[in-house]
């Protein structure tokens, strides 16, 4: 297929973004396409629609009937691969780590961005904005791959400030985007929190609607004081996203509590693609995406890596992943080094069945040990399997969808329309002040003296800069329609001044990936990837208490010093706050 075709159709749930090349019809119609800058009501979804309901419905968009079209089609596009996993983009999922790190530090510079077009239907709503794709790491590849952009309903009261990679004297240092209060005006780099302390509930649930949020270090009067968590009532609708830090070259950058939409709720979100690299320098090349992650991988194949602040989705369940920091979602949440609104939420609208985290156990068990029921890793490998009938028995295959195919089914949680040319022009114009802002980000972030793990050099106090609004902002969420309006924040805690701050224990050096590999230092992530006690087959027990070794007995020193969160202060229920 030539970079101005559009590839065959297919009944297929999943088919490449469309390749444009200068002067065609499709690049004249790329032109025109646009971005809106402010945002007002929540777009268009059935409410109520789960993730458990999500899993069902992915059973029925045309993932089992393969078609003639289908077993014709080239199984591999030019220069362009679609994946059935890799990371999530982080503006539709951000990691929450107790104790942040600096990003990862490689070598490789990222290529120059893709002109990547927005595609050309998208869900109802004037709350709906398209964020664009940005390069992301493949270590096994040693290579970037594309992050493709998403459709998505903006956090209402927030805006999105995007990723980078930064050229430093060690390479190139990736530092993670993040959902910023929309009224912030000037934005404070703080030092280094101190080591966490929390290890979850240390009083009983008053109800059995509760759900725990964590305790967070707050900068109080030059100082770091501990605000404990607290038990408050869960919502099926909404994601609470708690208070955390998020590392910069100048300093760590503290992110207010909010609410989200629930994953159902929060848009369309596009499989990540590699391109080769002559694609990627070829003049006039555009790519738009229009192969969707089924949103039912966030039941079952959910994965979180923090050390690269990413969320990732499909195969990673052979040892050699826990060893280089990848943790099931459930694992992760369970482990007191970050929390996961996903799982969180999950495991609450979840509550009355007490089978269920045993069950996302033993689903991630059986994957780790038996390599033929794993989902496929590319768009080739799940339309030969889709060829194949005979073989999908007990496979979880159905990892992407075509949006076409999406958008016309009615029984989906979403409704679609096209893109206008309105649409089209504002689009375009907030992608390029999305590429100015990113440029001003990473100049006022840029600090020559960090130390060579990337940890600020000059820390010892918070400095303040003007902050410039995003292209993406949201609406306060008294503005939008009652109906999508978020419940009211939580009355937090007052900070606990008996809790002494304490120095982090670190596992690895700063800006590193943990390696793959039998012998590889797995840290938390590595010991606490599914149940310790079940190894994989051919996987010596031994082997697996190596990777975990170190790292448990860094957990044990550390939670020596959290146990002071226990003798905090009474963490009961706080009243909600009439604050928006």
């Amino acid at each position: 297929m030539t970079a101005a075709a559009q590839p065959p159709g297919t009944g297929l749930s999943l088919v490449p973004g469309w390749l444009h090349g200068r002067g065609g019809p499709a690049i004249n119609r790329a032109n025109h396409h646009s971005h809106g800058t402010k945002i007002m009501n929540v777009f268009r979804i059935t409410r109520r629609y789960t993730l458990t309901a999500l899993v069902a419905l992915s059973t029925t968009i045309g993932l089992n009937q393969p078609t003639a079209a289908q077993q014709a089609a080239s199984p591999v596009e030019d220069g362009v691969e679609v994946l059935t996993r890799g990371p999530l983009h982080e503006a539709f999922a951000e990691t929450i780590t107790f104790d942040p790190e600096p990003g990862i530090v490689i070598s490789k510079a990222p290529p120059d961005p893709i002109e990547e077009i927005a595609p050309d239907q998208r869900p109802e709503g004037a709350n709906v904005a398209w964020i664009p794709g940005y390069w992301g790491w493949d270590d096994e590849r040693k290579d970037f791959l594309w992050v493709s952009g998403i459709w998505r309903a903006l956090p209402p009261g927030r805006q999105w400030v995007p990723g980078y990679w930064g050229q430093t004297q060690q390479g190139f240092q990736w530092t993670s985007g993040y959902w910023a209060d929309a009224a912030s005006e000037e934005i404070e780099y703080l030092p280094e929190p101190p080591a966490t302390v929390e290890v979850g509930p240390n009083s009983d649930a008053t109800s059995s609607d509760d759900i725990w949020l964590p305790g967070c270090w707050i900068w109080r009067q030059n100082r770091y004081a501990w605000r404990p968590g607290y038990w408050t009532n869960g919502n099926q609708d909404w994601d609470w996203v708690p208070d955390h830090y998020v590392w910069t070259p100048r300093g760590y950058v503290f992110v207010d509590g909010y609410y989200d939409y629930s994953v159902p709720r929060r848009g369309v979100v596009f499989a990540p693609v590699y391109f080769s690299g002559g694609l990627r320098t070829q003049r006039g090349f555009s790519y738009s995406p229009s192969t969707v992650i089924n949103l039912g991988v966030f039941t079952r194949h959910l994965f979180l890596r923090p050390s690269y602040g990413h969320y990732y989705f499909g195969d990673y369940y052979g040892s050699t992943y826990a060893s280089a920091g990848f943790s099931p979602w459930f694992s992760f949440h369970s482990s007191h080094r970050g929390y996961d609104p996903i799982y969180a939420n999950q495991r609450w609208q979840n509550r009355t069945d007490r089978g269920w985290e045993q069950r996302a156990k033993a689903n991630f068990q059986n994957l780790r040990d038996h390599k033929d029921a794993r989902p496929p890793h590319n768009w080739a490998a799940q339309r030969a399997l889709a060829g194949r009938t005979e073989t999908l028995k007990g496979r979880n295959t159905r990892v992407v969808t075509r949006l076409e195919e999406l958008a016309q089914h009615k029984d989906g949680p979403y409704r679609f329309k096209p893109v206008d040319q309105g649409e089209r022009q504002r689009f375009g114009q907030s992608g390029q002040a999305y590429r100015k802002y990113l440029q001003q980000r990473q100049l006022s972030e840029a600090n020559t003296a960090s130390t060579p793990g990337g940890v600020p050099a000059t820390s010892a106090g918070p400095e303040r800069r003007k902050f410039s609004q995003s292209p993406f902002v949201a609406p306060p969420a008294d503005q939008v329609d009652k109906n999508s309006r978020p419940p009211q924040r939580h009355e937090v805690l007052k900070p606990d001044l008996t809790v002494q701050p304490q120095q982090r224990i670190r596992e690895r050096t700063p800006g590193t990936l943990p390696s793959y590999g039998p012998g590889a230092a797995g840290g938390r992530a590595g010991q606490n990837q599914g149940d310790p006690q079940a190894q994989p087959q051919g996987q010596d027990k031994k082997q697996g208490n190596r990777q975990g070794g170190n790292a448990g007995q860094a957990q044990q020193d550390q939670s020596a010093i959290r146990g002071k969160n226990r003798q905090g202060a009474s963490q009961k229920k706080p009243k909600s706050s009439p604050k928006q």
